[in-house]
């Protein structure tokens, strides 16, 4: 799908058109909660000191193009990665292979290992785990043959607080609003048809899952009401985008949440001695819930945990008889070294847990090359690569972390490297870099809009519940697994990252077009 297939797309506005547009874009997303709070760089804390303002999230004014063969690629294989996942997380024996080269030199790994090997001392007393899963893919455009040619890859997996699920639904709404009331121009809706505008039922079908695993954690066995808890950071921009899952998770399903910062769980919650989870409002101290489903939307990032107390309490919640959102072994699955594992070629280590080898095709043909940095064949190549300026501007070297902001690329590498003591260059994986092919779009971000070439991310949701097993003879088994939804994340295509929250992106939809 080469730029000059849709020239004029997006279409040059008149300022008349423009305002109009921005106008419509504004209204619309803060009624519907297309919504976050304010970067400090855009309002002061001097002039929010209460931290109530609320602006426009990053959004597209136009949807982005997208090929309509690579969408439906991502859709139908999200079954299989969930698959695929929730058998590393249960195969307990194989994950501590791969953790065990990163806990002497990844201390956050480490640290997550530890409590793992914590509840298991203490006996798991919970087997139903839930993965609201998200794969990352980006289009690449392979020139290597004798014409170029279009293929979905995988950025990364995530396991964990696997973000703007509630949002996404609500840019794909904005866009049709935009093309039905003609917000559009002309040259714009000679392309953007509404049957090319494809509806993410995201908010909804996450929803659905803490309800599947609400239901599923069976009666109170306190004789307490029973609900879900969010685990969050604080202070926490992309608010609104959780809330739409815990709104859509009561009036849907008909299931009380409430949110717990993540810095005060011992403070609000105790585990009875059976384990039972606990959760005391701040407001109602005296009034207790019983807790069925613990989902984690903090806890991802060695920032989550200032304090040795913060580890306390991530062992609290584990502990206890809740369902995790993720369990640790399922984060732990995670793990960027994991996806190198999986990803590295000729590795024999999928095949280990799909069976099926059509389906394990499949998934394989949506994998970039990636390569550990250790004393392997494939690590000194690996080596060789990323420590050259030439070579390396074809990589980017990513830490074990989640949530943007974090990755090396190209030729700032090598010098990465140089000043890293070389014991922990194995805590790296090194990824060929993804190449898309050129877009435009226009990013209305912090009350400025913003015109040029973009990149697109697409992100397929997945939801997954399973029966974690004893061991080789009880494997456990998936009860439950789904395609959830899509989101679509564009940015700059100047700047390396992609994460919205960390500052990078913006939300956006699919606008399918035929290659």
């Amino acid at each position: 799908m080469p730029a000059d297939s849709s020239p004029g797309y997006p279409p040059e506005l008149s300022p008349e058109e423009e305002r109009y547009l921005v106008t419509n874009v504004k209204d619309w997303s803060i009624a519907h909660g297309l919504a976050v709070r304010p970067a400090p760089s855009f309002v002061e804390s001097s002039q929010d000191p209460a931290g109530v303002l609320a602006t426009t999230a990053p959004v597209t004014l136009f949807p982005s193009l997208f090929p309509h063969t690579c969408f439906e690629q991502g859709l139908a294989i999200q079954k299989a990665y969930n698959e695929l996942y929730s058998a590393i997380a249960r195969d307990e024996e194989w994950l501590q292979e791969i953790v065990k080269e990163l806990i002497e030199i990844d201390d956050f790994v480490g640290k997550l290992w530890q409590t793992h090997l914590a509840v298991k001392e203490a006996g798991y007393v919970q087997d139903l785990s839930l993965g609201l899963f998200r794969s990352d893919y980006m289009v690449h455009s392979d020139s290597s043959g004798s014409g170029t040619s279009l293929g979905l890859k995988q950025v990364e997996f995530n396991t964990i607080a696997s973000s703007f699920g509630g949002l996404s639904s609500q840019v794909s709404n904005l866009h049709k609003y935009l093309l039905t009331v003609d917000a559009y121009p002309p040259s714009a809706t000679a392309i953007i048809k509404p049957d090319s505008l494809r509806q993410s039922n995201s908010t909804s079908s996450l929803a659905q899952g803490l309800a599947v695993a609400h239901k599923a954690y069976g009666q109170s066995r306190t004789g307490r009401t029973l609900c879900v808890l969010f685990v969050v950071q604080e202070p926490e921009r992309n608010v609104f985008d959780q809330r739409h899952l815990e709104y859509a998770l009561l009036e849907e399903s008909g299931v009380c949440s409430f949110r717990l910062p993540f810095h005060q769980t011992l403070l609000h919650t105790k585990l009875e001695s059976d384990r039972t989870l606990l959760y005391s409002p701040p407001n109602s101290p005296s009034y207790l819930y019983e807790v069925t489903t613990v989902y984690f939307r903090a806890g991802y990032s060695p920032d989550d945990y200032p304090k040795e107390e913060d580890w306390r309490a991530r062992l609290h919640l584990e502990k206890s008889r809740a369902i995790k959102c993720p369990s640790i072994l399922t984060h732990l699955a995670g793990c960027k070294k994991v996806q190198q594992v999986l990803a590295t070629p000729h590795s024999p280590h999928l095949k280990r847990f799909l069976s099926d080898d059509g389906v394990a095709s499949h998934v394989l043909a949506t994998f970039a090359p990636i390569y550990p940095l250790d004393d392997s064949e494939a690590g000194k190549e690996a080596i060789r690569l990323a420590t050259h300026p030439e070579t390396a501007n074809r990589y980017v070297l990513k830490p074990q972390r989640e949530g943007g902001g974090n990755n090396t690329y190209r030729k700032a590498i090598p010098q990465f490297l140089k000043d890293l003591p070389q014991t922990h260059w194995p805590a790296y994986i090194l990824m060929e870099m993804i190449e898309p092919p050129p877009l435009r779009n226009i990013i209305f971000r912090n009350g400025e809009v913003q015109r040029g070439g973009v990149i697109c991310e697409l992100g397929v949701y997945g939801v997954c519940l399973w029966r974690n097993g004893s061991g080789k003879n009880a494997p456990g088994e998936v009860l439950h697994n789904w395609e959830a939804g899509y989101l679509l994340r564009t940015k700059g295509d100047q700047s390396e990252e992609g994460g919205v929250a960390a500052g990078f992106g913006a939300v956006d939809s699919c606008c399918l077009v035929d290659i």
